[in-house]
């Protein structure tokens, strides 16, 4: 009984072998035939096909799906464009943050300055024209019980138009796209997109101040010098020039943001041609110069008496210095009683004390 027994599992165990022997064969074979599949180019077609979930959409073989796929190159494949900040993303697919900023307020008080308000709040007095575009007018004077913007650190609010990217403001400010990433309240986050009627804050920009031009010569000058040489003056100036009135209270000085000097006194105080000259301009002007007289030279300078309650001349007019043309006053964007005074050259705009020597 137990030599039957032994027997049997030593037959058993044969058969085991065996089949372990099959197994390993059937496994080698296979490899061979895998190996020899791919050597054709058919394996990874047949895993590509099998291993696409839409392999039979719409009655397709997968061989097909395979064939379309492979006949794109590689520069026909989709890459994302290097103008990613573009606002022109969808928005059903991209939704971006929008900026979020905090500002405080001021309301201008009678004989306030820019430069007085920048001390106030301890930032540039280029900053408020930052915040505030109406300041960059050529005046850039304050008006009474105006609200100011004031910005927590020194840069431009910069209100975004369509078609704005991070690269076009960075280039119209030359301020760098990092910086205005970087300032946490714009929350910029890739790829960077930008909302029409928002505003985002450019760090250290400083704001283009606008120059209003004065009519010159031709619109007030009948007679003109030979072909070539344009309009000759009516009368030339002595090429010194005068305090345009009896007071040295000076109320602001030059600056970026106004390039000229006030001098505060009583409205009505007389006002003098600061040299001999052609008035081109005798009116009321919408920039923030309110009443304003502008003498031409005729060697070209030119000097602008602004915020006047009466005005003494017309445009054409010949004046000589020390001549009154006008009153002070407080017309305009204006926060007090004064006359704000300017000399340009060849229509720059120079420090008056350059010439007076204040």
């Amino acid at each position: 009984m137990n030599e039957k027994k032994g027997i049997g599992w030593r037959l058993d165990g044969r058969f085991i072998l065996i089949a372990v022997i099959l197994i390993l064969f059937v496994g080698w074979r296979a490899g061979l035939i895998g190996r020899g599949a791919e050597d054709d180019g058919v394996g990874e077609t047949a895993v590509t096909a099998t291993s696409s979930p839409a392999a039979n959409i719409g009655g397709a073989s997968s061989t097909s799906i395979v064939e379309s796929a492979n006949d794109y190159t590689r520069g026909e494949l989709p890459v994302i464009s290097d103008s990613s900040l573009s606002p022109a993303l969808n928005p059903v697919t991209y939704q971006g943050k929008k900026p979020e900023h905090s500002f405080q307020t001021y309301v201008v008080q009678r004989g306030d300055t820019p430069n007085i308000i920048a001390d106030k709040f301890g930032i540039k007095t280029e900053t408020l024209l930052g915040g505030n575009p109406s300041l960059s007018e050529e005046s850039s004077l304050l008006q009474t019980d105006a609200e100011l913007i004031i910005l927590p650190i020194d840069g431009v609010l910069h209100d975004v138009a369509p078609g704005d990217t991070l690269e076009s403001i960075s280039a119209e400010y030359g301020v760098p796209m990092e910086d205005i990433i970087a300032y946490a309240p714009n929350n910029l986050e890739f790829p960077y997109r930008l909302y029409p009627e928002t505003q985002i804050l450019v760090p250290g920009a400083v704001r283009e101040v606008f120059v209003w031009s004065p009519p010159d010569l031709s619109s007030v000058a009948g007679n003109t010098s030979y072909e070539g040489r344009g309009v000759a003056p009516v009368i030339v100036g002595t090429g010194t020039f005068i305090y345009p009135v009896n007071s040295r209270n000076f109320s602001q000085y030059y600056w970026y943001g106004h390039r000229a000097i006030d001098i505060a006194l009583p409205v009505g105080s007389a006002v003098f041609a600061s040299d001999t000259g052609t008035v081109t301009y005798a009116g009321w002007n919408v920039y923030g110069y309110g009443n304003l007289i502008v003498i031409n030279h005729g060697n070209g300078h030119e000097t602008f008496y602004a915020h006047l309650s009466a005005i003494n001349v017309v445009p054409g007019q010949i004046v000589y210095q020390g001549n009154v043309i006008g009153a002070t006053g407080n017309t305009g964007n204006s926060s007090g009683p004064h006359i704000h005074f300017e000399i340009r050259l060849n229509g720059n705009q120079d420090n008056p004390c350059w010439y007076l020597g204040c």
